[in-house]
């Protein structure tokens, strides 16, 4: 018998029951994906196969890989003894998964020698690392980098090659591709679909963004609250799904198209008077930052209004959210002008005051301290903006959370949760300007659609100003009034969203609109 095999009974954790009875099944060379919201029992189903659950957390059931059963309750000496031999995980963060203090090239040899169960010669090695980095389109030198020194789409290539070393019989790939852009999105998954089927190797793909499973994997489970809800053939369930979950994660997925909906037309306004000729109230102008040699921003300009959300788009590198960072202070910027409500802005954090800006980062989980309350957490905010502890309750009923979400930790929130915790803390003392840098790309359509609206509607109540960092035109589509195009430190392109996403002028934005129109195939179309 070849394959796999999979028979979950069930995931417990430390409330009761995570995940219902699962039951599948992955022919050699097939892809499965494996989707739902944040909190649906996805990532849990996926560590459950390779004995990585949270402590606290039990499955019962067992994996069958080409006839050879493991069961989910097995010990963690049993499951070394499988994981990365016989099944392999991906992660979507590819720092979490590489050390951030070894080079690449090492990293890839550990998977090899453990596959080898001995130290092989250098030679050898160095040989057989440089393979594996040519099958995953790296050159030799890579092996020399450390994780830090290589762009995002780079270190998940590292990453794929180091998981794939061991020739595993089947690759969980979680979310793999959330922090990278459209066009690093679809290459990574391109790839990962290629050394599959060459290799005749299962492949279970974890993700939330359905453009990107769309034909690229031959079935799908669907998943919520812990149950599967539907399966069936990709194509069938993404083009006529029967229950009323999934057709309402289709619907919210933000899949640029022409006639997409927009909060407002910004065509025809000026972008150096903002909304409706209001005077900016930051504006950047000619910004130089370099990193030792590397010019990382040359010669940037930008301006936001009051009311007024500005999308930042760019791939991985581009600098995009570089120029967040010096606008905040975070960075010092080497050249250039920040003026602030008409009044410049040293570089650094210093000339910067809690009510004129706060940032929204990526990653809540990162950002919020797991040892201290959600209460504690707005309560120190509500300090730092000279504003009563007691208005706690009114922080969270602004971004749409219970009170009683003041008595959790963060890790006892979703991610959707937690991400509204992190703008309850940002606007705790009332800034005058949000910096939103790539706030909702780690976060499934429904909550990411969720979060956009409720941006939206504190621009609107608060008449705050919005930097909104993003990788994602669709999603920058939704929610920004005008776009401004990054690439390699400069500016190509700003105008209205209309204007620049449906009518690119330049070629680079034509590169990014044509990645980010994904066709029924899941392969990019040509704008």
């Amino acid at each position: 018998m070849t394959g796999i095999e999979v028979a979950i009974d069930g995931i417990d954790g430390p409330a009761g029951p995570m995940v219902a009875a699962v039951a599948f099944g992955i022919e050699p060379g097939a892809s499965l994906a494996l989707i739902g919201e944040s909190g649906s029992g996805k990532t849990l189903t996926a560590k459950s196969l390779v004995g990585l659950l949270p402590g606290g957390f039990g499955a019962r059931g067992v994996l069958r890989v080409d006839g050879r059963a493991h069961p989910l309750d097995a010990t963690d000496a049993a499951w070394r003894r499988v994981r990365g031999r016989e099944v392999s995980l991906l992660l979507q963060d590819p720092f979490t998964s590489l050390s951030p203090v070894h080079r690449c090239g090492p990293q890839i040899a550990w998977t090899l020698e453990a596959k080898a169960g001995r130290r092989l010669p250098k030679r050898e090695l160095d040989l057989a690392v440089a393979k594996r980095l040519a099958e995953v389109n790296l050159p030799a030198r890579v092996a020399r980098a450390y994780p830090h020194e290589l762009s995002g789409g780079m270190r998940q290539r590292v990453a794929i090659a180091a998981a794939l070393a061991s020739d595993p019989r089947l690759l969980i790939a979680d979310e793999p591709t959330t922090a990278l852009d459209a066009s690093n999105q679809a290459e990574i998954l391109d790839l990962l679909r290629q050394l599959q089927l060459e290799r005749g190797m299962a492949m279970l793909l974890i993700s939330h963004d359905l453009g990107l499973v769309r034909g690229r994997t031959d079935d799908v489970l669907v998943m919520r609250h812990g149950e599967v809800v539907e399966r069936g053939a990709t194509a069938t369930v993404l083009s006529s799904p029967e229950h009323a979950y999934t057709r309402a994660l289709i619907a919210a997925d933000p899949v640029l198209a022409l006639d997409a909906e927009r909060p407002d037309d910004a065509l025809g306004n000026d972008a150096d008077l903002g909304v409706a000729g209001r005077a900016p109230l930051i504006s950047a102008t000619g910004v130089v930052k370099r990193f030792g040699l590397r010019t990382v921003l040359d010669g940037v300009d930008l301006s936001i209004a009051p009311g007024q959300v500005v999308g930042v788009v760019g791939e991985s590198g581009s600098g995009k959210s570089t120029l967040a960072r010096c606008i905040a202070g975070l960075e010092r910027e080497d050249g250039g002008s920040i003026v602030f409500d008409g009044r410049p802005l040293a570089p650094g954090r210093r000339s910067r005051t809690p009510e004129q800006m706060q940032i929204v980062f990526q990653d809540p989980y990162s950002s919020l301290n797991p040892m201290m309350t959600i209460g504690a957490i707005l309560r120190e905010a509500l300090g730092v903006g000279g504003r009563r502890p007691d208005e706690v309750p009114a922080m969270l009923e602004l971004v749409g959370l219970p009170a009683d979400a003041a008595a959790k930790r963060p890790a006892q929130l979703s991610g959707g949760q937690r991400q509204r915790v992190a703008i309850a803390r940002a606007l705790a003392p009332r800034p005058r300007l949000l910096i939103c840098d790539e706030s909702v790309s780690a976060l499934d359509v429904q909550v990411q659609a969720q979060i956009l609206d409720l941006l939206g509607r504190l621009r609107d109540e608060l008449d705050i100003a919005i930097l909104f960092i993003s990788h994602d035109l669709a999603v920058v589509r939704r929610i920004a009034d005008t776009v401004t195009v990054v690439w390699q430190g400069h500016v190509v392109e700003h105008g209205s969203c209309a204007q620049v996403l449906d009518q690119p002028s330049e070629d680079y934005t034509k590169l990014l609109v044509a990645a980010a129109r994904r066709d029924t195939t899941g392969r990019t179309t040509v704008a």
